[in-house]
């Protein structure tokens, strides 16, 4: 591809870049992507809740409703001083703009808003309606989000389509990945309960990392499943353990530990609750846990959205793009189970939720024109 950047795009990110929207702060994000969308005479509209502010913007037709789905809010930068440059002052080094949300997700944003510009001026009547759905609580708790905007759509009989997520899927260069699923994410906040005592009477004592120690050696040693032809074995992970106050010659009463899977189609979150206590029984573990599901695993199987986004990718780089279901979990979770076609396109992931997250302003041009092809397959 030829080395071009478009200049206005690439102001309009800077902008962006300079507002430190850490979860769940937009600090007006929103209020400047509707602007741009208002001028092309979307309707829009703020739908927030609690301290999660929210943007849904449509310009309607008769037929499919496509959807761009992505979030305003950012990570926080961590110490600013490992940074080359300040995280939230934007700046570009041959055509690359570095600077906290470039690639996760105010880069695709951007190329939301000048896809759909591009779009617009050759289909100004587009046989669907075309909307935007923002949030600033998506690196963060996730429930005063795009899950509630989605209640709200649901009670005014709103049904989406086709949704586009512009989660930063390219893995070496743009366009080579395309992420048409997800694993499901299943947490586990466990307390396993013993009788405290002193190092020296451990026969006087319960102590709960002796108890657990064989019951998390069999869970981590554990085959879940399998897979299948769409998803990788599901996968166990240990993400905090605790147990004791400081002494140490006290035995602890208590061992805490906080614990994650991710799943695909091959298991369901109920069957994998049940074996885990299964072990936990087995072992004799007294313990108390709770569970919250995070989301269920997602596949959009080869359809309209599938062919769209491919069409569009080849048509830009030349080459096909590898469907894949692999990385975390996105707010495309939380629309597939409404029946629409979901596929997450953005630029390359490597720096994201780095110190010096960057992405690629030609990339986004090019990114930019990928979004008009695919609105063109669908509602050209």
């Amino acid at each position: 591809m030829t080395i071009t950047s478009n200049p206005q795009l690439d102001a309009f990110l800077a902008e962006l870049i300079s507002r430190p929207s850490v979860t769940p702060k937009d600090m007006g994000c929103q209020e400047l992507i509707g602007d741009k969308l208002e001028a092309l005479d979307f309707e829009v509209e703020q739908l927030d809740f609690g301290e999660v502010t929210n943007l849904w913007a449509r310009r309607r037709a008769k037929g499919p409703v496509f959807v761009f789905l992505g979030h305003t809010d950012v990570v926080a930068s961590g110490p600013e001083s490992e940074w080359s440059s300040p995280p939230f002052v934007p700046e570009i080094k041959h055509h690359v703009m570095y600077g906290r949300g470039t690639a996760d997700m105010k880069g695709s944003i951007a190329a939301f808003l000048f896809g759909l510009e591009q779009f617009l001026a050759e289909h100004p009547e587009p046989k669907g309606t075309v909307a935007v759905l923002l949030t600033s609580d998506e690196e963060g708790p996730a429930v005063d989000g795009t899950v509630k905007v989605l209640e709200v759509l649901g009670e005014r009989g709103t049904q989406i389509d086709y949704c586009l997520v512009g989660e930063p899927s390219s893995k070496d260069h743009l366009g080579d990945q395309v992420r048409v699923g997800r694993r499901g994410s299943l947490r586990a906040e466990l307390t396993v309960n013993g009788i405290q005592g002193h190092t020296a009477y451990p026969h006087l004592a319960d102590n709960p990392v002796h108890r657990f120690a064989p019951a998390l050696a069999e869970l981590v040693g554990t085959t879940w499943d399998e897979g299948n032809e769409h998803f990788p074995p599901t996968t166990f992970a240990v993400s905090n353990l605790h147990a004791g106050h400081g002494p140490t010659n006290v035995t602890p009463g208590h061992l805490r530990m906080s614990c994650n899977f991710r799943f695909g189609t091959a298991s369901t979150d109920e069957g994998l609750r049940n074996r885990f206590e299964a072990v936990l029984e087995r072992h004799g573990v007294d313990y108390e846990i709770e569970w919250r599901l995070a989301g269920s695993p997602f596949l959009t199987e080869h359809g309209h959205l599938v062919e769209a986004v491919v069409g569009a990718v080849q048509a830009e780089t030349g080459e096909v793009p590898r469907l894949d279901t692999g990385g975390g979990t996105s707010d495309g979770r939380f629309v597939a189970p409404t029946g629409a076609q979901v596929v997450e396109l953005g630029p390359l992931n490597a720096s994201i939720h780095k110190v010096n997250e960057h992405v690629s302003l030609t990339d986004l041009d090019a990114l930019s024109r990928i979004y008009a092809g695919i609105l063109a397959r669908l509602l050209g």
